[in-house]
């Protein structure tokens, strides 16, 4: 045996006499194991055996319809995504040439099992199929276009096999191997990745585990509501005068901006591609006695996530479901190009700011939401027992 085999032997020795193996060391020593072995029979199904069906992708911060504990076996989930390069105004007085899955920034969730299929169609321009219009004056698009999964196995995500040309259109299958949230976003090789990523081309796909959620000692998690936090940071040019500057295309906008960039500091941090997306232009709700499901992720920067007046009460700071999650977090870790998932559930009533806790950026800058809770307040939780008074 070797010191530190040794050292470790020793320790857990002590705590044992101590009665303290489950202190602060993860779920109680009588707890059952938390990982759940895969079954063979689901990790081997054949996708030609697989029960095909189409997802209705929604726009963020919402989720579409899906089950949170999978029925059957492995399916294979069919999903639609029109790339439309576009002019938004983000803040008053600043516009900004968007890459945007689906019309929308961050782009859609799709949300799937482990070990389903999902298989993407593609396409580059908004067409009649895809549901919307393109914002006045955007026109055709002019760039190259792909989309790299990181919930994918293979040719850079998929980014290989899916560049695409204005017109185009092409049809993606891959498996979803690991369960958790996963950030995909538009990679067509060398600068052109951090443009597009940077002017909202990104968002994230959910591979729920198939037996659903669980906290830290095994048992079934059912979330109420799910809010998806797309979190963007934005690098937008000045004219000589100190006044944004206004491009005419996606293509005009890149020269100035990748100046912008190379400095490595955002002038915008905004959630759902605007400034007042979730604070003003969508009311985010619940009630008191709900579980939400926290999503956020992003693609190119790090971030800090905090629920103002509530926790982390389980908590994914990866993001990944199959990693035991930590409990009771006050802030937790968004890495660049990453994501995180956390639970909470409601005993007061209120509005919660869930933001980046990196203040500067949440206040100065725009990176929160408002969650808008109703139900009776419970004194026992909290109570004003003394009004303000003055005091000599």
């Amino acid at each position: 045996m070797n010191r530190r085999s040794y050292r470790f032997t020793a320790l857990g020795i002590i705590l044992g006499v101590l009665g303290l193996s489950g202190c602060g060391m993860g779920p109680p020593s009588d707890a059952p194991g938390w990982k759940i072995p895969p079954d063979p029979a689901i990790v081997n199904f054949k996708r030609a055996d697989a029960e095909v069906v189409t997802q209705t992708l929604v726009a963020p911060p919402f989720l579409p319809e899906h089950q949170q504990v999978a029925d059957g076996p492995p399916k294979l989930v069919k999903i639609r995504m029109d790339i439309v390069e576009r002019e938004v105004e983000i803040a008053p007085g600043v516009f900004v040439w968007q890459m945007a899955f689906n019309n929308s920034v961050p782009g859609p969730v799709p949300v799937v099992h482990q070990y389903d299929w999902v298989e993407l169609t593609l396409h580059n321009g908004a067409s009649t199929e895809a549901g919307f219009t393109v914002n006045d004056g955007s026109g055709p698009n002019i760039m190259l276009h792909n989309v790299d999964f990181h919930a994918s196995t293979g040719a850079l995500g998929g980014g290989e096999l899916t560049k695409i040309i204005p017109g185009q259109e092409v049809v993606l299958t891959w498996r979803a191997m690991k369960a958790g949230l996963f950030v995909y976003h538009c990679a067509p090789g060398g600068v052109m990745v951090p443009y597009h990523v940077v002017t909202g081309g990104n968002g994230a796909l959910l591979v729920l585990p198939r037996e659903g959620l669980r906290d830290g000692y095994g048992k079934p998690i059912h979330y109420d509501r799910a809010f998806y936090f797309g979190e963007q940071d934005y690098y937008v040019p000045k004219n000589p005068d100190g006044t944004w500057k206004r491009s005419k295309s996606f293509a005009d906008q890149m020269g100035d901006m990748l100046k912008v960039m190379d400095g490595l500091v955002p002038t915008h941090v905004v959630f759902n591609g605007k400034t007042g997306a979730l604070t003003a232009d969508i009311r985010l709700e619940a009630k008191v006695g709900e579980t939400v499901l926290m999503l956020h992720s992003q693609a190119n920067y790090p971030s800090w996530p905090h629920l103002i007046g509530g926790h982390g009460d389980w908590v994914w700071p990866y993001g990944k479901f199959n990693n035991q999650p930590d409990e009771g977090l006050e802030s937790w870790d968004v890495v660049a190009g990453g994501s995180a998932a956390a639970v909470h559930t409601f005993k007061q009533p209120g509005v919660y700011v869930y933001l980046n806790h990196n203040l500067i950026v949440a206040f100065v800058k725009d990176a929160k939401a408002f969650i808008h809770v109703e139900g009776e307040w419970n004194n026992e939780l909290m109570e004003q027992t003394s009004p303000p008074t003055m005091v000599e």
